[in-house]
Formats: C-alpha cells, structure tokens, sequence
C-alpha cells in the first residue's frame, strides 16, 4: 500500500479558501447589481432570493477565512457551505422567478456545472486523508 503524503494532500486547501473568500463574493456581487434592477417587476420572490445567495456567500466568506486560520472546524464549516451555495445555485437555477439570460437548453448545462464544482470540492473534502487530519489540528 501506498503511502499517502499528507502535506501534499491538503494542498488544494488555500485554492479552496480563495475561492470561498474572493471569487464567490465577487461573482455574487456582480450577479446581485445586475439583479437589483428586477426587483421592481418580479418583487419580493427576487428580493428573498437576493438576501439568501448574500448571507449563504457570507458564511461561504467566514468558512474560507477559517480555512485560512487553519481553524480546528474549518473543514466541517467548509463542507456545510458548500452544501448551502450548492443548493442555493441549483434552487436559483431551476426556478423561473430568479433573472437569468439563458438560452433554451442550458439549464442542464448549468445543473450538471454546478453538481460538478460544489460535488467536486465536497469529495476533495470528504476523501482527502490530509484534509481530514488537518480539520482535527487545533
């Protein structure tokens, strides 16, 4: 059997934290101010829509900073949140009141992305030995 290398295992841990810290904000960001301006038309069904992909991208923020930290409940808060965006992706995706400018077709496109990206870095969590040490250290 096979050895495994545990520092090398956990490597993709800080790509992880960046992603939950800059690149889902930003995204969000920018999808929520192109967003705002339905409100007016589509009415409180957006605007709940709205304040859930913002507080589910803020504790995606405050899991990558524990990543970061190197937290001893990093990893877990880490799984829970991506679970939390997954699942708010996939619901905004699939629901006809959220504004989108997808052609016809493309959604499941889009599922299949989503399923793959927030699947993906959930089994990198759950199966990496380096991973699962590292979410016990203090």
């Amino acid at each position: 059997m096979k050895p495994v290398n545990r520092s090398t295992d956990a490597r993709w841990l800080p790509v992880l934290a960046r992603l939950m810290t800059l690149y889902q904000p930003i995204i969000v960001g920018l999808l929520t101010s192109r967003t705002v301006d339905s409100l007016a038309i589509r009415g409180r069904e957006v605007l709940v829509l709205l304040l859930v992909r913002v507080l589910v991208t803020a504790f995606g923020v405050a899991a990558g900073l524990a990543l970061r930290r190197h937290h001893a409940r990093a990893v877990g808060l880490a799984k829970v949140s991506l679970l939390l965006s997954g699942a708010t992706e996939l619901f905004i995706v699939l629901t006809p009141s959220f504004p989108n400018s997808r052609g016809p077709g493309e959604t499941p496109i889009w599922v299949a992305a989503i399923l793959i990206y927030f699947g993906g870095w959930l089994a990198y969590l759950m199966r990496s030995a380096g991973v699962r040490d590292r979410g016990t250290e203090p």
